[in-house]
């Protein structure tokens, strides 16, 4: 199988990554980003691109790939929301639009969050945004999923690029045994989202069109 991974410098896609390289149905993991990883590994391949906005150039080589695992993403403190729909819409269509051009039958997985708005219409911004950019995903002629999870406990090393979140983490990953306990359908961690995401892409694997931390810990377990 050969998989693209996109915001793979990032917590989440830390957490793909690392599921990607460790399966051994995986071949080739192609990952998409503005600057290079600095690591290396035999299955691993790297595209550096700087305007997201227009992956055209990138067509003939974002083909034979059996799977997507979108994990970019920003957060909208601070951000209007025209900055914030650039980032969050036009580069995840951006990529959807190419990929399921040239690969038919293709899985695409993306990284929303608990509380994302499909009616397009409430009153948080983010949440109307994401779930504008889940909507346009799931009209694609692809296997589309969206992914919606509530907290995300980092493991192996995966951090937040979002200095806030790394703060938030650092003072309170000592509760995730907690919380997991007393909230399991609103709690997940980077391994379950890697591991759920490879499920998708397997022959008899039932699940929904969007997936809450329930769903990715079950495909994930």
């Amino acid at each position: 199988m050969n998989v693209v991974v996109f915001g793979a410098s990032g917590m989440v896609g830390h957490g793909v990554l690392r599921a990607c390289l460790l399966d051994p149905s995986v071949t080739r993991v192609l990952v998409v980003g503005r600057s290079p990883l600095g690591i290396s590994h035999p299955k691993l391949q790297e595209i550096v691109h700087h305007d997201f906005t227009d992956l055209s150039a990138l067509a003939e080589r974002l083909t034979g790939l059996d799977a997507c695992f979108y994990c970019l993403g920003i957060t909208s403190a601070g951000r209007s929301e025209a900055a914030y729909t650039r980032i969050t819409y036009d580069f995840t269509l951006s990529a959807a639009l190419v990929l399921s051009a040239n690969n038919p039958g293709l899985t695409f997985t993306y990284v929303s969050g608990e509380g994302t708005d499909s009616s397009e219409n409430g009153r948080t911004m983010w949440a109307r945004v994401k779930g504008r950019t889940e909507n346009a995903l799931l009209a694609l002629p692809m296997n589309a999923y969206m992914f919606r999870p509530g907290y995300i406990q980092p493991l192996h090393g995966a951090v937040s690029r979002t200095r806030v979140y790394r703060l938030g983490y650092a003072l309170t990953s000592w509760l995730y045994p907690l919380l997991r306990r007393v909230a399991p359908g609103h709690t997940t961690t980077t391994d379950h989202l890697g591991r759920a995401m490879l499920a998708l892409t397997r022959p008899g694997t039932t699940a929904g069109r969007i997936l809450y931390s329930r769903d990715i810990n079950r495909l994930g377990a």
